[in-house]
């Protein structure tokens, strides 16, 4: 217990230092809210007029928890730099030079992107309600869907962080930065899988976001564009599995990286 505790206290000191990190140079979060904000000027107020969701309903409340999950997804892009970056300058190895559990670096990065995530999400949500989103759903499914988009955020930061340790050089941080965008269009966020092709819409419909606004927009009460397939029964169930997963998977690989940076 007292190591478990000892990797928590200095786990919590890592994190505010890359809190702190961020006072200092803020520009990352910002213009992670600047894009987000764009995507729903673009296909909110542009595009959306000449959107049709199955199943009827507003685009607008529609695009709005898509949008919240594209931002969970987008956030591995500044962990894994963060960490590639910190591996490049030799802050990483300082942090293995000392006394403490090599648990601390990789927790105390994840507790500052969460924290930081969290903040983002708020600020978009605001946001949302200023426009005319809202959330009609309940207190308690209200919550449900926050804490949704926190564990997709989660899972991802863990991928990212096995990112940053295992491609440090430019090109692996750039290729892995424009697979991200497809990936996270080739989903339900933008645009209901059923205007699709068959086989984008299978792919779109077994992405993990997917899944994560789709239990969003349930619970918020907004409309889902589902009248069929894999998300119409199973939205809920995937959106807590697909996060479990990427945990389960690369937590141990994340490990493994970390232990093999001074070889």
């Amino acid at each position: 217990m007292n190591a478990v505790a000892a990797t928590l206290r200095q786990s919590w000191v890592i994190t505010l230092r890359d809190l702190k990190h961020w006072q200092r140079e803020p520009w990352t979060p910002i213009f992670g809210i600047a894009f987000s904000i764009m995507l729903v000027l673009v296909f909110g107020y542009l595009m959306g007029g000449a959107i049709d969701l199955p199943g009827g309903g507003d685009y607008l409340p529609y695009l709005l928890p898509g949008i919240f999950a594209l931002s969970m997804m987008f956030g591995i892009e500044a962990t894994m730099s963060a960490i590639a970056n910190d591996s490049k300058k030799g802050v990483t190895d300082r942090f293995r030079s000392l006394p403490i559990s090599g648990a601390a670096v990789p927790l105390g990065r994840a507790g500052a992107d969460l924290m930081n995530s969290a903040a983002e999400l708020a600020v978009l949500m605001v946001g949302g309600l200023l426009i005319g989103w809202r959330a009609s759903g309940s207190l308690g499914a209200t919550v449900l869907a926050i804490v949704l988009l926190l564990w997709l955020r989660f899972g991802m930061l863990v991928l990212g962080v096995f990112l940053g340790l295992s491609f440090r050089g430019e090109g692996g941080v750039t290729a892995v930065q424009i697979l991200v965008w497809p990936i996270g269009f080739l989903s339900n966020v933008l645009v209901a899988p059923e205007s699709m092709p068959t086989w984008l819409a299978v792919l779109a419909q077994w992405n993990p976001i997917s899944a994560t606004a789709a239990a969003c927009r349930e619970l918020f009460g907004n409309p889902t564009g589902i009248t069929g397939g894999v998300l119409a029964d199973n939205a809920l169930l995937l959106a807590v599995l697909w996060p479990a997963v990427l945990t389960l998977v690369f937590v141990p690989l994340t490990a493994r990286a970390y232990r093999r940076l001074s070889r």
